[in-house]
């Protein structure tokens, strides 16, 4: 067939194919929205939790170790299966493994709907993290694969959109369900509306077509990139480049294995571009998690708290105003990713999160040196509440103890109870108190304390938000999955995804224990220490990646460290210059 028209039909197999650009326009966005349904739920279920945990512990009588056990099962499922998808999605396809991880997550969220006890509730987290794991690996591989170098950044950052935004929505569900009658059934339900869209909607999607030409299935191969690009000879070009380079892989493969049987991780750590992308975004995942970003979201209600406000349903909707500024500030990082580039992006964020985490230490350091005293001390028997001598060492204690105080003198009126699960006196309110101040405003606060720094831990929770969701936030995602080789992509990808969720259940699992040894202002000074770390690392080994097909990444990643950033700054310089000279003659 010759000369290709805005309209063509490309023949395949006997079916014919409509390519028309403006069609194909719309069709890759379409893609993308439900592709990026997956980072949606991602999202959701990790802003959902937080909320519904508040009403779900005190309905149905939670332990501490249970509402850590319900809150973790899902990292801990999600942290396994994104290992898993790396093999399922290289094996299957990108497409069957992203509509079995809808079809998971709409099961696991009418299982924690309906729940009637704790254990069929645990038994439904755990369910979503299957579905969570292998959405978060195999969705933006999908994209990345599927999208033009030009638009790249911008389609695979949609999906951190998409989790910001999750958050965000249920933030808001959190507060408009806070006061409903099992409220939380709603919140942690609800989710099965979109796995569903994204279930249906996505029967209609094409499979990657480098997936397609990593199984030498050219002909559906090329069908699929007609039908995204909207011309069949720019489609057969990219087709040949992709091809080459597979063939290529294969061949360096097959010399180096030379019938050893390696597996495919020896592979991988003995091809050195590869490995150096992995070491990369491995790097890139660990430190978005160990700078503490879920211990921030997570600890956004107490902080609230501690600004004086005390209804449990006010508190949720402003916690929701913290997510909504996680998800707006995302936009940020969907412009700039093919402006700035991702390098710039990535450093800068890290650098306002190390000044963003030393502010939010400093915060909780002044407000323990302003916690108010015991003056009148629960000495009714022996214990951690009776020893305490003021409202942080009160509260510090496991919330076995909270701070009673008469709102209008704090500093004078306060003290130390022992409480139940719920957060409950069990003494009565305030009863070791004089009589005369047993009436109206007397307040219980268990986990935190009044103090006239909160404003300022308030700040650094936006500021901290600011610089990560642009940055940190979206550009491990975006960055893994381009850097890979097509042989190489799944596993790399699952294992950099994994890394995330081992970070993420490490960071949680130890933020108690940390706040005990180190206090909280210690464990945030600890977070912007691996924070800083990470900047002084990223530095070194991130290049730019910015306007690169996936098949020139391998070049990108050749040789030494060094030699690389040398390179990579004298071509900056050189392109500043030429800017300059072009700008010049303006």
């Amino acid at each position: 067939m010759s000369g290709y028209e805005a309209s063509t039909n490309v023949a395949n197999n006997g079916d014919f194919l409509e390519v028309n650009p403006e069609r194909s326009s719309k069709y890759i966005y379409v893609l993308t929205f439900l592709s990026a349904i997956g980072g949606f739920l991602f999202g959701y279920d990790t802003g959902v939790v937080s909320g519904a945990m508040l009403l779900i512990r005190k309905e149905l009588a939670l332990t501490t170790a249970w509402h850590e056990a319900i809150v973790s099962a899902t990292i801990a499922a999600a942290w396994v299966f994104a290992l898993m998808g790396g093999w399922l999605t290289d094996r299957l396809g990108r497409k069957p493994v992203i509509l079995a991880a809808s079809f998971v997550f709409t099961a696991g969220s009418v299982i924690m709907g309906i729940a009637p006890g704790k254990e069929l509730l645990l038994i439904g987290r755990i369910i979503v993290g299957i579905g969570i794991g292998l959405a978060s690996m195999s969705v933006p591989v999908y994209i990345a694969e599927s999208a033009v170098p030009s638009k790249r950044g911008r389609m695979v950052t949609t999906n951190s959109l998409f989790i910001t935004g999750g958050q965000f929505l249920a933030a808001v569900l959190c507060g408009a369900f806070s006061k409903t009658y099992e409220g939380w059934r709603y919140m942690l339900g609800l989710a099965a509306i979109p796995a569903c869209i994204q279930f249906f909607g996505f029967l209609g999607m094409p499979e990657s077509p480098r997936w397609l030409v990593s199984k030498k299935r050219y002909d559906d191969a090329l069908k699929v990139l007609s039908s995204i690009r909207g011309d069949r000879a720019v489609a057969s070009d990219e087709l040949e480049l992709i091809r080459a380079s597979c063939l290529e892989d294969e061949e360096l493969q097959q010399a180096k294995q030379a019938g050893s049987g390696q597996s495919a991780f020896v592979k991988i750590l003995r091809t050195s571009h590869t490995r150096h992308a992995l070491i990369l975004g491995c790097a890139l995942q660990a430190f978005q998690q160990l700078s503490g970003i879920n211990t921030v979201m997570y600890y956004s209600g107490s902080i609230i708290q501690m600004a004086g406000v005390k209804d449990l349903s006010l508190v949720i909707w402003l916690a929701a105003a913290t997510a909504s500024v996680n998800f707006l500030c995302t936009f940020i990082g969907f412009y700039l990713v093919e402006v700035s580039g991702r390098r710039p992006l990535s450093l800068w964020s890290q650098a306002g999160v190390v000044l963003a985490l030393i502010i939010l230490g400093v915060s909780f350091h002044l407000m323990a040196l302003d916690s108010p005293g015991i003056s009148s001390p629960f000495d009714a028997q022996e214990g951690p509440c009776s020893a305490a001598e003021t409202c942080a060492s009160c509260v510090d204690q496991l919330a076995e103890c909270g701070f009673c105080y008469w709102d209008l003198d704090v500093a004078t009126n306060g003290t130390c109870l022992p409480v139940n699960p719920e957060g409950e006196a069990l003494v009565g309110l305030c009863s070791n108190m004089t009589s005369t101040l047993v009436d109206d405003g007397l307040t219980l606060a268990v986990g935190w304390c009044p103090s006239r720094y909160s404003a300022l831990a308030v700040a650094a929770l936006g500021i901290y938000l600011l610089f990560f969701a642009p940055g940190m936030g979206t550009m491990p995602w975006t960055i893994n999955s381009e850097i890979y080789p097509t042989w190489a992509r799944s596993f790399c990808n699952s294992f950099a995804t994994s890394t995330n969720y081992g970070c993420n259940l490490i960071v949680s699992m130890t933020f108690l224990t940390l706040t005990e040894v180190l206090t909280k202002e210690g464990t945030f000074y600890l977070y912007a220490g691996v924070a800083l770390l990470g900047l002084v690392i990223l530095f070194f080994i991130l290049p730019e990646t910015k306007g690169k097909s996936l098949e020139e990444m391998g070049q990108l990643f050749s040789g030494p460290w060094c030699a690389r950033m040398k390179k990579e700054n004298a071509k900056n310089v050189q392109n500043s210059k030429i800017t300059e000279n072009a700008s010049s003659k303006l």
